[in-house]
């Protein structure tokens, strides 16, 4: 007799469950919080790329929409290996070995796109975001190259036909207030109208970065003042029922996701903006000049090194600055190489043709030590490297006590523009401790029995930042074994 399972959440790693589950022969149905138009939890806000193992271009081909698209013969993709998916999380992880969690990420993560794709869910490289034209040919950095069409709306919609597909059914504008537990095991949840009973339950309802209060408790106060980059209805609800049940935590509770942004941006993200716009409050160009904040300083390394490892961290270190905001400057020479969300119709900024006029505009900073910070960060910009914004280019600032590392130009070209940013939280690293199959783990290492959990609200799998793409990554391969899991009752 097949397994009756109910999934709290519907995003990214909740429909990966279902699908499992699924073809796994359970009964699945998802209770999801929001209504049809916000469903989605933060999948519907990412860019809907996703960080994977492959050995080179033929095995992203399974993985395309289009596969004989004739651009793919001017493309090199290179390769992203487990050592390198490995090392590049270890830098992340303040001298911490790889986790349980996150070797499964990296395990499994190819093996998830293989399945994801023979479910019709597709991708698409990311030529605009991931890579550069060079020599007539394409090239690839930082080991991200596909994402879904029509970005994570598109990765939901693929993932939420394949679950229906599959005979799966979705109840919106029912979120769930309580799990209902006998003799003890789960035997499903309450909302506000009614009872679901179930052979099991899995939480996949995010982490608690809508949460003002858990925010402040766990992160520190000045979070309380964060934008949030996604989803209103993150607010912590899966994470707190299993506490009271008990559940063991895991993770880093004082370390989140989080991104520079728009100083002005409204305070969740909008689903209502068109593809391609929906980063438009996103700010990460930020390694093609530099970072200033209110006492007109720099305060961090903006060519550390690319964009995707170090944006993740970023945003938590804006927020700490006096006032929570800073402003990153750019000159002419670059401004064919910012993206596309720098120039939106509401995008802000200042804009001079002197630094003494474009400081004047930037309000907050301390005017007179700023200008001597640009000064003195042009004069360090001596390198006779070549600026290659496709590889770690080694162009570095000269004596600086907070070096520029790489892509060290000077800013001499008018006019110059200024962006004012603050730090958006898109999740939080702290969660539930599981199993290897998935099974949330009570504070003596045993299985809450018929509960499960993925997505977010799992914690041991960032520690302290991540290489961009591998959340969703991360929700598919724990989404496909929670669900598989629960549906075989293992």
């Amino acid at each position: 007799m097949s397994k009756k399972l109910i999934i709290v959440g519907s995003g990214n790693a909740a429909l990966c469950a279902g699908i499992s589950a699924l073809e796994n022969g359970a009964n699945v149905k998802i209770l999801e919080k929001a209504n049809k138009h916000l469903a989605g939890g933060n999948t519907k806000y990412t860019a809907g790329a996703m960080r994977f193992v492959y050995n080179n271009g033929d095995d992203l081909k399974p993985l395309l929409k289009d596969p004989n698209d004739p651009k793919l013969e001017k493309t090199n993709f290179g390769q992203y290996s487990k050592d390198k998916f490995s090392e590049d999380i270890l830098n992340f992880n303040d001298g911490k070995p790889l986790s349980f969690e996150q070797k499964t990420l990296i395990n499994e993560s190819y093996e998830t796109m293989k399945w994801l794709a023979s479910h019709d869910v597709k991708f698409e490289p990311i030529y605009q975001r991931q890579s550069f034209e060079k020599d007539g040919k394409f090239i690839f950095w930082g080991g991200l190259t596909l994402a879904s069409k029509n970005e994570g709306v598109g990765l939901f919609d693929q993932e939420l036909n394949a679950f229906i597909k599959l005979g799966g059914e979705i109840e919106y504008e029912s979120p769930v207030t309580e799990l209902i537990r006998k003799e003890g095991k789960i035997i499903g949840v309450k909302t506000k109208d009614s009872n679901f009973i179930a052979d099991a339950v899995i939480l996949a309802s995010g982490g608690f970065e809508a949460n003002k209060e858990m925010r402040s408790k766990y992160l520190g106060d000045h979070w309380g003042v964060a934008k949030v980059r996604g989803t209103p209805n993150n607010t912590g609800d899966g994470l707190k029922m299993a506490m009271d049940l008990g559940a063991a935590l895991n993770g880093h509770f004082g370390s989140c996701h989080a991104t520079p942004m728009d100083l002005h941006m409204k305070d969740f993200g909008n689903l209502d903006l068109e593809p391609g716009e929906r980063k438009k409050y996103r700010k990460i160009c930020y390694f093609l000049g530099i970072m200033i904040n209110a006492d007109g300083k720099r305060f961090l390394d903006e060519g550390k090194n690319f964009r995707n490892y170090t944006y993740a961290q970023y945003g938590a270190r804006v927020l700490e600055q006096p006032g929570h905001f800073a402003w990153q400057i750019f000159d002419e020479k670059v401004k064919h190489l910012l993206y596309d969300e720098y120039f939106f119709e509401d995008a802000h900024y200042v804009e001079a043709y002197t630094f003494e006029e474009l400081i004047k505009k930037m309000d907050g900073v301390n005017y007179k030590q700023c200008l001597s910070t640009v000064k003195e960060f042009n004069k360090s910009c001596k390198s006779n490297r070549s600026f290659d914004p496709t590889i770690l280019d080694g162009r570095k600032t000269v004596d600086l006590k907070i070096p520029k590392s790489n892509w060290a130009l000077s800013l001499d070209k008018p006019p110059f523009r200024a962006y004012p940013v603050t730090g958006g939280i898109t999740f939080t690293y702290g969660g539930l401790k599981i199993s290897k199959n998935g099974n949330v783990l009570d504070q003596n290492g045993n299985n809450i029995k018929g509960l499960y959990a993925c997505g977010e609200l799992v914690g041991g799998v960032f520690l302290n930042g991540y290489p961009g793409g591998s959340g969703l990554t991360s929700g598919a391969v724990f989404g496909r074994k929670a669900g598989n899991a629960a549906a075989l009752g293992l």
